[in-house]
């Protein structure tokens, strides 16, 4: 049975969906963007400061859940602009010093809210 997770630490849905979803085992979070969940707001600054929030969010989903970063197992990252895939991996591998999970990056158009990035992480119980 699939269960819904949500938790106040991190940002509300900017659409119809769930912040995660939990199935056999499977944690599926939806794509998270730099939002601070204490203002409702992207958060200032670079690419840097965008992914290392987006991270943030990640990991209050994934303990709302009962996860954590190394039960990740698959990761999509999303950049408005490919010339940040540098930036956005240094902040990227900090979460994940052993063992990373399997990855796409893709560059896109536009992201919502004019993010400059988004992540969407799938993660496995063992």
């Amino acid at each position: 049975m699939k269960k819904i997770i949500s938790t106040p630490d991190a940002p509300k849905a900017v659409g119809p969906y769930s912040q995660a979803v939990e199935f056999n085992g499977m944690l599926f979070i939806s794509g998270q963007i730099p939002i601070d969940p204490a203002i409702g707001k992207i958060v200032d600054g670079g690419i840097r400061e965008q992914t290392e929030q987006v991270m943030k969010n990640i990991g209050v989903i994934l303990k709302e859940a009962g996860y954590d970063y190394k039960d990740v197992v698959k990761s999509t990252c999303l950049l408005n602009d490919m010339d940040n895939f540098a930036a956005m991996n240094e902040v990227y591998a900090r979460y994940y010093p052993e063992n990373p999970p399997a990855r796409a990056a893709y560059g896109v158009v536009r992201l919502p809210l004019g993010a400059m990035v988004e992540i969407e992480t799938i993660a496995m119980k063992k």
